[in-house]
């Protein structure tokens, strides 16, 4: 694809559709789509039989939704039972022939065994266009170098980012997190990036650690994009600001690696966080659920829900009706930043809802009410519980660190003004064990903020 650089968009022929002519080319290719699947493969046949389903039974997004859910559980079964029967592990959900797959990829298996993604060459092109659209309306072109400090080793955002890189233009390095903050320190200084993709946990830890390891500050690095993936944060107003400050650069939160889901959030303030456009639903069929019931909610503005979402236009393993437990909160009116399409926010993970006396609590939410008093504290904390939620005994005990000049003899004071916080905000009174700087640990991947009977 040729683009010529003051273009906003790297495919305006499909970004800019209007919603009737996206929803009706959506609605042509999950027609085909399904019946791919159910003639391809015995998983999705089985899911149609379940509730005695054809293809051609399929003429509406309503009918559709009659399709029973796919979990990661599901996934995972039946990638074991491919292993044992086939002595592969996607002979029962891949719709490709073995000679056309060329590429699996992975989830970082942080909570489980990983999940596989598989992939033809004609599915890896669409994931090199997602990458393509969303760097290139952050504002990166052909000739910039970019590096990519995340895991390479089989995970989504590995391999099929570096591609997508290279796919529009700019110049990849990938030094990946294995090697460590001093290597990836190295190799700013040695390729000079423009830009680079870090889980921001770990951003906020090169901006600790960079006076120490390269005798300057972040903000000298050169940086001028930092894209956030991996985990939670990159929403987070607090967090965006102090790695703009930090690195002296714009801070976008994105999402999507190997596969048909992608977002990237809007070029404003780090105060600010509109949410993520999606950019790729010419190939993912978005859906929302009620985490409990599983039912149906519309996508209008502001609806929140379990994502639910089906592959478009994919070959090799297309996953229909997949329900990863993400909780999405959307956005249809237009953004004000002019970009098109709908935007999305992740709020947390069904798995990881906490309930406190009746109170829906994420991670994510707790972490953001306590980076609203930095620098009295770092940031960084522990949820502890007795044994696995959801149901949390109260109070809802939180270690965490306070920040680096603060006395011990002022933890008092701070620990009223929070505890007040909480109550008003996210409804809960916690208990906080306060500990002292770079007590907890910094992780180089996603960062786990609940710990069970001293489990990590």
């Amino acid at each position: 694809m040729t683009n010529h650089p003051e273009r906003k968009l790297w495919n305006e022929k499909i970004e800019a559709l209007s919603r009737d002519e996206l929803r009706a080319l959506q609605l042509k290719r999950l027609k085909a789509q399904v019946r791919y699947n159910y003639e391809r493969s015995p998983f999705y046949k089985a899911k149609f039989d379940q509730v005695g389903a054809r293809p051609e039974d399929i003429q509406s997004f309503k009918d559709f939704a009659k399709i029973p859910l796919m979990t990661k559980d599901e996934h995972r079964q039946a990638q074991e039972e491919s292993i044992e029967r086939y002595g592969n592990p996607y002979a029962l959900l891949a719709c490709a022939p073995r000679e056309k797959i060329v590429r699996m990829n992975a989830t970082s298996g942080t909570t489980g065994t990983p999940t596989l993604y598989t992939l033809t060459r004609h599915d890896v092109e669409i994931v090199n266009e997602m990458h393509a659209r969303k760097y290139w309306r952050a504002g990166i072109r052909p000739g910039d170098v970019m590096l990519q400090a995340l895991s390479l080793s089989m995970f989504t955002g590995g391999l099929p980012l570096s591609q997508g890189i290279m796919h529009m233009g700019a110049c990849v390095v990938p030094v990946g997190i294995e090697g460590g903050t001093k290597r990836v320190l190295q190799f700013v200084r040695l390729t000079s990036p423009v830009a680079i993709i870090a889980t921001p946990s770990f951003g906020q830890y090169v901006i600790e650690r960079c006076p120490e390891l390269t005798g300057k500050p972040a903000r000298e690095l050169g940086l001028r994009w930092f894209f956030c993936a991996g985990e939670p944060g990159g929403g987070n107003p607090e967090v965006r600001k102090a790695l703009a400050d930090g690195f002296g650069a714009k801070v976008f939160d994105h999402t999507g690696g190997g596969h048909a889901f992608h977002g990237i959030s809007c070029d404003e303030p780090p105060e600010q966080f509109s949410g993520m456009h999606f950019v790729s639903e010419d190939h993912c069929l978005l859906e929302l659920v009620d985490p409990e019931t599983k039912e149906p909610i519309e996508i209008e503005d502001g609806a929140m829900g379990e994502m639910v979402f089906t592959f478009l236009d994919w070959e090799g393993g297309p996953f229909m009706r997949y329900a990863l437990g993400d909780i999405l909160q959307v956005f249809t009116k237009p953004c004000s930043c002019g970009m098109p399409g709908i935007r999305f926010k992740i709020i947390g993970r069904a798995d990881e809802m906490l309930i406190v006396k009746g109170v829906n609590v994420y991670p994510e939410a707790i972490r953001a009410a306590i980076l609203k008093f930095s620098p009295r504290v770092t940031g960084h904390f522990r949820i502890l519980l007795d044994k696995p939620g959801p149901l949390v005994q109260p109070p809802l005990n939180i270690k965490i660190e306070y920040g680096v000049g603060v006395k011990e003899r002022d933890l008092s004071a701070l620990e009223l003004e929070m505890t007040q916080y909480f109550r008003e905000e996210i409804r809960v009174t916690p208990k906080f064990q306060w500990v002292p700087p770079e007590t907890l640990p910094r992780e180089k991947k996603k960062t786990r903020y609940i710990e069970v009977q001293g489990k990590r």
